[in-house]
C-alpha cells in the first residue's frame, strides 16, 4: 500500500513537471486577448497615445485600440503582438480622423511594483520593407492573421467610435 501512495506521488510530481513546463523563464505565445489584464491594455494605449501626441498636435484629443493577436513571457518581460489602431479628433469633426495610423506592432512590457513599464516598442515598416519587418517582429502563427487583417479593422474602427462618441458626448 505504500508503495503504491509513493508511486502515485511520483507520478503526480512528474506530471506536474511536464504541465508547467522545463523552462520558468520563457512561455509559448498565449493566442488572444481575453487573458490580458486592464492594466496592460491600459499601459499600451497610453504609451501609444503618449508618443504620438506631440506630433499630432493639431488634435484635441488622441485614442487608441488594438487587436491582441498573442503574448509571450521572457524573463519577466511580457511580450504583445498586436495590431493598434490609434487616432487624433477634434470635436469639431467628430468621429472623422484626423491624423493617426493603423498597423501591427509588438510592445514589450515589465511589471513594476504597482503597474506596467513599456521597455520596447516596435512597428512595422513602411513600403518594400513591411513583409520582411512583419515576419522579423511575429512569431510565424500570427503572420496569416495579420495579412487577413491588413486593410481589415472593422471591429477596432467601431471600438473607437465607441471611445470618441463617448467623449464627443462629455
Amino acid at each position: 500500500m505504500l508503495k503504491l501512495f509513493r508511486l502515485h506521488i511520483l507520478f503526480l510530481f512528474v506530471v506536474t513537471a511536464l504541465v508547467t513546463g522545463c523552462s520558468e523563464n520563457e512561455m509559448e505565445p498565449v493566442d488572444g486577448d481575453h487573458h490580458i489584464p486592464l492594466e496592460v491594455d491600459e499601459a499600451i494605449s497610453d504609451y501609444i497615445i503618449e508618443k504620438y501626441s506631440s506630433i499630432n498636435h493639431g488634435t484635441e484629443k488622441q485614442f487608441e485600440v488594438h487587436k491582441i493577436y498573442g503574448t509571450s513571457e521572457s524573463n519577466g518581460i511580457l511580450s504583445v503582438y498586436m495590431w493598434s489602431y490609434y487616432g487624433g479628433f477634434n470635436k469639431s469633426t467628430g468621429l472623422e480622423n484626423q491624423a493617426g495610423h493603423s498597423l501591427p506592432a509588438v510592445i514589450r512590457l515589465k511589471k513594476e511594483v504597482d503597474h506596467y513599464v513599456v521597455k520596447e516598442y516596435t512597428e512595422t515598416q513602411d513600403g518594400e520593407l513591411y513583409s520582411s519587418s512583419l515576419k522579423k517582429m511575429f512569431p510565424e502563427r500570427y503572420l496569416k492573421l495579420v495579412g487577413q487583417d491588413t486593410g481589415n479593422i472593422e471591429d477596432l474602427q467601431k471600438e473607437m467610435d465607441q471611445k470618441v462618441s463617448k467623449w464627443l458626448e462629455s
